[in-house]
């Protein structure tokens, strides 16, 4: 897939850099900004890659709130963009264009359907060091999402337990999925507190249902060198089939007693993992 032409990121980051500063003046009433003083967070070093946490089906950016705010105490630069839920070719064409906005080096990370869009957006792009893959979709080219939920000989509980709701301008024989709210508890976080998943049920973010079942390209994976948190008690992506996915790329695994949303339910160990890849891929040394 080509990526859209954007100027060179340097370049790029250079051309923001001066307006950033003006807004940040303006907000603040400062009447002579400094670029020194608004360049990088306090302890941010700029040798340290930025971290893009990529949300699955069914849930938003919200989801990685724990981590993020995590790395960001420890002073990586950290984003967490948007997933359009809307087809796995123009969800990748999208984390693409986004990833080509960041300078320096990148560890991307994908929860869920993420993974499958970061498998797909990594491909070809120097800049992106490392894949944190957790509890998600590592797939192989050719494969989609339901198909790899049967790799290893396990079950998911997902394709019983949907809604399908049409949606404008959608496809013939396609529509939006949900998780049936009656269900989503025991699926996708039986190990968070019960108001909370009900919130989550109330507010989940639907993916069509061809993002699905399309093919995906040549995997990232191969080239890149890959992490993988295994949820153990994941009632969404079998435990049976993660393992497969993170044997197949070649990535340091652990697995943890969680439920599919092991970013939430178990946030240490997830950003433990996603500090692993970063010092393997760092260029200055342990973060």
């Amino acid at each position: 897939m080509s990526r859209p032409h954007f100027s060179p990121r340097p370049a790029r980051a250079a051309v923001l850099a001066p307006i950033l500063v003006l807004l940040t003046a303006l907000l603040t009433g400062a009447t002579q900004p400094s670029v020194a003083g608004t360049a990088l967070p306090a302890g941010t070093s700029a040798a340290k890659p930025t971290v893009v946490l990529v949300h699955g089906a069914f849930a938003d950016a919200s989801g990685w709130n724990d981590v993020a705010a995590s790395l960001a105490a420890k002073g990586y630069p950290v984003v967490a963009p948007p997933n359009p839920l809307r087809g796995l070719t123009s969800d990748t064409a999208y984390l693409e264009t986004f990833l080509s906005t960041i300078s320096g080096p990148i560890v991307l990370v994908g929860h869920s359907y993420g993974g499958a869009v970061i498998t797909n957006a990594a491909t070809g792009d120097p800049d992106v060091k490392a894949l944190v893959y957790i509890a998600a979709y590592a797939l192989d080219e050719g494969e989609n999402v339901a198909a790899a939920n049967e790799l290893g000989g396990g079950h998911s509980d997902l394709l019983e337990h949907i809604v399908v709701r049409p949606y404008p301008g959608a496809p013939e024989g396609d529509g939006d999925v949900y998780v049936d709210p009656a269900a989503f508890r025991s699926i996708f976080a039986h190990d968070l507190p019960r108001a909370q998943t009900v919130a989550m049920a109330a507010g989940q973010r639907p993916a069509t249902f061809g993002a699905l079942v399309t093919p995906s390209a040549e995997p990232a994976w191969r080239t890149v060198p890959s992490w993988y948190l295994i949820a153990g008690d994941d009632h969404l992506i079998p435990p049976l089939a993660q393992a497969a996915m993170a044997e197949r790329a070649g990535a340091r695994t652990r697995t943890v007693d969680s439920s599919h949303v092991a970013m939430m339910s178990h946030p240490r160990a997830t950003t433990e993992m996603i500090l692993q890849a970063a010092y393997a891929t760092s260029r200055s040394g342990r973060p």
